[in-house]
């Protein structure tokens, strides 16, 4: 089974947006060398715990410092945003990465609605009209060169920046209806973001019973994004959860904090006890969270996994993602530490979409 990575590049108390990005950077290497498949870099504003504003920045510095790992942002709100801007920025970054980028498209905001509000567009109106579908088509073809030929814009197709790499891997984002069935008529890809979303599975079946092949994907293809914390035993997984747990819970209070210390979160959790969660965690040695993994990929039926979480330091999150890639015993890239981009096996880490 293929399993990824989704970094939000947490700041924590006392660090910065600086610390945050070198470990973004270091998080990304290090997955490469334990045999991850893909570096997702997700899009959050106005949080004083996230650094990961703009993904678009990061995966050009990430596809450099790396040579076989997929890169991509997981995901790009379209909604703030010109698909053409979009299209130019992805067909730049693959110049960067040949073969290897990856956009990922969400329609959520990323933010509170004063935040969104700030990022729109147009503010002749409070709220944007919701045209998603019609952006992602745009910009799809703005890559595949499939505007219509009476299109405003169809002689833009050919000022689309090229390396000789082709177009990014294009996949749907998403923990809602609207989502799955967008993925599935367009013929997409299709990540769950399960760590937002645990009762998703509904949007599994949505997402097949919907899809319509396309050149870009001719069968359905899921991956599922879940919450996950591997440590040497359980009980250091759980002390390890705990600054999220304290972070969402003032997030659900309205208060916005950096990703608190071990300790503090500790103290703070004996003095403030909260209900079980929820959302899905994963939680325990790497051998018990990879047969999680796998069970929720069976539930799901998905062809690819994505773990994610957020604590305050840096090494024990390297070493929870090492834990989970000995257990589902990830086969580490050959190429890692060559100069120079990897060559792809055949038909591995091609764009699937024509220059």
């Amino acid at each position: 089974m293929r399993l990824s990575v989704l970094d939000q590049s947490p700041i924590p108390a006392g660090g910065t947006a600086a610390d945050a990005v070198r470990n973004t950077i270091d998080l990304a290497q290090a997955a490469e060398r334990f045999g991850y498949h893909r570096y997702w870099m997700a899009e959050h504003h106005a949080s004083p715990a996230l650094a990961g504003v703009s993904p678009e920045a990061l995966i050009g510095p990430v596809a450099l410092a790396t040579n076989r790992i997929r890169v991509g942002s997981g995901g790009v709100m379209l909604p703030h945003y010109s698909p053409f801007k979009v299209a130019e920025t992805f067909r730049l970054l693959g110049a960067m990465g040949p073969g290897r980028i990856d956009l990922g498209l969400g329609r959520a905001p990323g933010s509170d609605q004063r935040t969104a509000y700030a990022l729109q567009r147009d503010r002749s109106k409070r709220m944007m009209v919701s045209d998603f579908p019609e952006q992602v088509t745009e910009l799809l073809g703005y890559l595949e060169g499939t505007l219509p030929e009476d299109h405003l814009f169809k002689p833009l197709e050919a000022t689309m920046p090229s390396g000789g790499s082709g177009s990014p891997d294009v996949w749907m984002l998403g923990s809602s209806t609207d989502s799955a069935i967008w993925a599935g008529q367009m013929g997409l890809p299709y990540c769950i973001a399960d760590f937002i979303n645990s009762d998703a599975l509904p949007l599994a079946n949505l997402y097949r019973q919907h899809f319509t092949p396309s050149a870009r994907c001719p069968e359905p293809h899921l991956m599922v994004a879940v919450w996950a914390i591997a440590a040497e035993d359980r009980a250091e997984a759980e002390r390890l959860a705990g600054p999220a747990r304290m972070m969402f819970a003032h997030l659900i209070r309205g208060s916005l904090i950096p990703v608190p210390a071990f300790d503090e979160a500790e103290a703070w959790l004996a003095a403030n006890p909260l209900p079980p969660a929820r959302r899905r965690t994963l939680l325990g040695t790497g051998a018990e969270v990879a047969d999680e993994v796998r069970e929720v990929a069976a539930l799901y039926g998905a062809q690819e996994m994505m773990l994610v979480n957020i604590l305050p330091e840096h090494a024990p999150r390297v070493r929870s993602y090492e834990l989970v890639a000995e257990a589902m015993d990830l086969q580490p890239s050959p190429h890692w530490g060559e100069g120079g981009a990897a060559k792809p096996s055949p038909g591995e880490g091609q764009s699937r979409h024509a220059g």
